[in-house]
């Protein structure tokens, strides 16, 4: 598979994963009993790592300047 996310999309991927990580953590946020929502911040965490996006394959969606011609990831 062929990378899809770039490098903004990346950091965000990560960021918001990593909340919803302490959320189901409890670091900073009480307890609601739907804490276990938070585990889904693996989901992105994941795809941030490995940069590809199995939704944005499927959408045809490609996220960054190197994606288009214009930086040293460039796929052809």
């Amino acid at each position: 598979m062929s990378k899809n996310i770039g490098n903004l999309d990346r950091t965000l991927r990560i960021v918001i994963g990593l909340v919803l990580i302490a959320y189901a953590l409890q670091f900073g946020f009480p307890r609601t009993g739907w804490n276990w929502v938070g585990w889904i911040g693996v989901v992105p965490i994941l795809t941030a790592l490995v940069r590809v996006c199995p939704a944005y394959t499927l959408l045809g969606i490609r996220t960054g300047r190197e994606f288009n011609g214009h930086g040293p990831d460039r796929d052809e």
